[in-house]
């Protein structure tokens, strides 16, 4: 465990505050992360990540081993002998990544002003703005299945979210093929497969959809976020493919509107204590 207790403190001291969105503040001796710091990102304990450090604490989840990758920044290969040296074997291929690296962490971090999440290929939401959350309400709220977007629209309907019929019919089969796709690249992906036979029990829409058989992948829509605090918004959302088979969601507005106004009205009046914020 010694090799883990290393790269965790060599990994912890080389991220600066800055690099995660939190201020410098006064009297550090350290111009990596504090202990603190690195716990509140990956959501534990102070008195764990010492643990961790000294060697103390043996056998991490592969939930928590995720989470100190993304807190830290690792790259793919770095992601991978961090679960190496903790005993843990790496993500397959065969498996849905959900590895947020460093380059599309800073693109969160540097788009601020518009807003932007990461889902990875099956549509779990695995990393979001403040604004995001202001316009969408806070991820952090949802638990299991209701973190993914597919099954949320298929089991819950899209309330506080208006598409015009085009649209709705094409987002939905689009959701529907998207996630077929993801099927067919990772096959040993049992919470894939356990998503998808949870929406063939509930849905008939998704089951539906589903005997059509259509593989594609989701890439643009346009709606109206009715429920935000400034009033409604109508968003044009771009899907862009990123490293690791992961999915960047931009919203953007017609400039000089009325929705770029209610836009800017959030920015000020949104969760704006929110830092980017990973669900893992």
């Amino acid at each position: 465990m010694s090799e883990f207790a290393d790269v965790l403190r060599s990994w912890r001291d080389r991220v600066s505050p800055a690099d995660v969105g939190l201020p410098a503040g006064v009297g550090r001796r350290t111009t990596g992360l504090r202990r603190e710091e690195l716990a509140a990102l990956a959501g534990v304990s102070v008195d764990y990540v010492v643990r961790l450090e000294q060697g103390r604490a043996t056998n991490p989840s592969p939930q928590m081993l995720r989470a100190l990758a993304v807190a830290l920044r690792l790259s793919d290969d770095e992601r991978d002998h961090l679960y190496r040296s903790a005993g843990a074997a790496p993500p397959s291929a065969e498996v849905v990544p959900r590895h947020v690296g460093p380059g599309v962490q800073r693109i969160v971090d540097r788009l601020g002003d518009v807003p932007l999440a990461v889902f990875s290929a099956t549509h779990d939401i695995l990393l979001w703005n403040p604004l995001w959350a202001a316009v969408n309400g806070d991820p952090s709220r949802l638990v299991g299945l209701e973190r993914n977007l597919v099954w949320r629209h298929f089991t819950s309907g899209h309330a506080g979210t208006d598409f015009d019929a085009q649209h709705e019919e094409d987002f939905a089969s689009d959701l529907a093929a998207d996630l077929r796709a993801a099927v067919g690249r990772y096959p040993s992906d049992r919470s894939l497969d356990h998503l998808v036979s949870r929406l063939l029990d509930t849905s008939p829409e998704f089951a539906r959809r589903w005997a059509e058989a259509k593989v594609a992948e989701h890439r643009a829509s346009r709606k109206t976020v009715t429920n935000t605090p400034a009033g409604p918004i109508t968003i044009d959302c771009d899907v862009l493919t990123a490293p690791g088979d992961l999915r960047i969601v931009v919203y953007t507005v017609t400039p000089g509107s009325d929705d770029e106004a209610r836009l800017d009205l959030l920015r000020v009046t949104g969760l704006q204590s929110m830092a980017a914020t990973p669900v893992v």
